[in-house]
């Protein structure tokens, strides 16, 4: 799976849409240490492609889906096994 799709599944389980957001640092979580500069950059360049919406709150930056990409969004991280 692609660090793409799993921090876009990752956000869409626990339903951080839209005002529903967390801290960077608790999306990439459950990512192996070794990785955490890639998702880092991955969060960057999804907020830049609009997938994900980003704001300053209790002086951290916080993500969460936008919803208005949610369809797009979904078919990224549907599974077809």
């Amino acid at each position: 799976m692609s660090i793409k799709k799993a921090i876009l599944k990752k956000l869409f389980r626990h339903r951080y849409i839209g005002g529903r957001h967390t801290e960077i640092r608790n999306a990439m979580k459950s990512f192996p240490p070794i990785l955490l500069k890639e998702v880092k950059e991955e969060i960057k360049n999804l907020i830049k492609e609009g997938y994900l919406l980003s704001k300053t709150s209790t002086g951290e930056i916080h993500i969460s889906l936008n919803p208005r990409k949610l369809n797009e969004i979904r078919s990224e991280i549907i599974d077809f096994d």
